[in-house]
């Protein structure tokens, strides 16, 4: 158990695309499926609709409550790193109320924020810990279930994003770059990358240099919620 909890076992390293990275895609387009195949039998039936529901939602929190649990054991806790201020754990907390309260105006933010952060985060991580490190299923875990919990809003719950979504995702993430921005200057942080590049290989490595691939980033950011949105662009969908 301590090789779990281990803080100095990053030294090993991540391997994007890894036998471990793959078999956890594998395993996020897996429930992807179950969630979409089985969604009448969900919706149909009350107590398995709430047993969903809470499991996305225990998914998303209780993950989250055990790394600052670790944090504080390990005397890791630092403003500059571990405050919940990055794109996907904003959406993470977001998600969370959103199933609570099945809001749909966070559901238009996680789902295009959530989904477009969390798949990127997903293919290209950045994480220094290696399968089977607490912080490898910490990540995992976490950015799956934000990509589910939308998916299950729209899939069981019967909400439907919209070309007004986008404007609302795209508000909401500049509103987070004039917020967290500042935040970064004063605690000498790198929140959301607003101030420089992950070390780690991520999508931002190609995007030129500071502060260029910012306003790519935005660029990009469009562009996927766009194509978030192509499903449901089809006269007649009825998933």
């Amino acid at each position: 158990m301590r090789s779990f909890f281990d803080p100095n076992i990053g030294s090993a390293g991540f391997a994007a695309f890894s036998a471990s990275h793959v078999a956890v895609l594998a395993i996020l387009l897996l429930l992807g499926a179950l969630l979409y195949r089985c969604r009448a039998a969900i919706r149909g039936r009350a107590p398995l609709r709430a047993a969903v529901r809470f499991g996305l939602i225990a998914a998303l929190a209780v993950p989250e409550a055990a790394l600052f649990r670790w944090y504080a054991a390990e005397g890791l806790w630092d403003a500059r790193y571990t405050l919940p201020l990055e794109l996907c754990s904003i959406t993470q907390l977001l998600a969370i109320a959103m199933l609570a309260a099945r809001s749909r105006l966070l559901y238009a933010i996680v789902y295009f924020a959530g989904i477009g952060g969390a798949l990127q985060a997903m293919l290209t991580p950045d994480l220094a810990y290696p399968f089977p490190h607490f912080r490898f299923f910490h990540f995992f875990v976490v950015h799956m279930a934000i990509i589910l919990a939308p998916l299950y809003m729209t899939w069981i719950e019967g909400f439907r994003p919209n070309w007004k979504d986008i404007g609302v995702a795209m508000l909401f993430l500049n509103v987070l770059v004039v917020t967290v921005g500042p935040l970064d200057y004063w605690l000498d942080a790198n929140y959301m990358f607003l101030r420089r590049k992950p070390e780690a290989a991520s999508l931002l490595s190609v995007l030129g240099p500071y502060p260029y691939y910012l306003i790519v980033e935005e660029a990009i950011a469009l562009a996927i919620f766009v194509l978030l949105l192509l499903p449901f662009l089809r006269r007649g969908d009825k998933s």
